[in-house]
């Protein structure tokens, strides 16, 4: 595993993609930045982070020709990697809420956002961009923002927990490659946020709607069941799932 590490950089997913044109890279090479001056998330959203105070990488993963249609097993992959080395750490309450948001309570304290290079219907390469909040404590404007020091009270060593990360996100794919898929997926299911809970939704309209979260199709998309039982698929741009 080849890990770089840069000083700054606008986007460590946008570095990764740019070295992998040039160049033959390793599964897990991994790129990690101290200050990121364009961090994004999901649906073209900013990741602030303070400098040198949090872990903002990305990581190549080759997928060796995983079907289109089986492409959020790379969501559960990544999001139960995380979840796991938190648990490991006794961050409290934790939870995904979907589709790879990892919660403490109804704070988030990290974000991913998966990038896929295709072949026909088949994923040949994932850069998996993770922005986990460490040790920065204030967040202005970010009500919903927290981070482990905020939580546990304390500083932690960010190579310390980077390699926690890597070495939970290399056994999950692992497990995967082994046949592991029902299992990660009934894990990944297990700890979804606000599942078989009466919870607020809004539509793409701008419309809110009650519901409970069931859990995610094959396809990645939230089930959701609504009045008299009905049971309704929504992709990421369709519904979001209010804290």
């Amino acid at each position: 595993m080849q890990i770089i590490k840069l000083n700054a950089t606008d986007s460590t997913n946008a570095y990764l993609k740019k070295m992998l044109v040039d160049q033959t890279l390793d599964d897990f090479t991994v790129v990690v930045a101290s200050e990121q001056t364009n961090g994004r998330g999901q649906i073209g959203t900013n990741w602030i982070s303070e400098t040198g105070k949090n872990l903002t990488f990305s990581v190549l993963k080759n997928m060796n020709g995983l079907a289109v249609h089986h492409q959020f097993l790379l969501n559960i992959c990544v999001s139960l990697a995380l979840f796991n080395t938190l648990r490991a750490i006794h961050i409290p309450d934790l939870s995904i809420k979907w589709p790879n948001d990892i919660l403490s309570g109804s704070s988030k304290v990290c974000g991913i956002l998966i990038e896929n290079t295709l072949t026909g219907n088949q994923i040949q390469t994932s850069i998996i961009g993770i922005g986990l909040n460490v040790n920065q404590i204030n967040f202005t404007n970010l009500p919903n923002a927290s981070s482990l020091k905020l939580l546990l009270g304390r500083s932690f060593d960010l190579d310390e927990l980077l390699n926690m990360v890597l070495a939970n996100l290399e056994q999950t794919f692992v497990s995967l490659e082994n046949g592991g898929k029902e299992i990660l997926w009934a894990a990944y299911e297990n700890v979804l946020f606000r599942k078989n809970k009466p919870s607020t939704f809004e539509n793409g309209s701008g419309n809110y709607f009650m519901g409970f979260i069931k859990g995610v199709s094959e396809m990645g998309k939230l089930q959701v069941v609504l009045e008299d039982d009905i049971i309704k698929e929504f992709d990421l741009k369709e519904v979001k799932l209010l804290y």
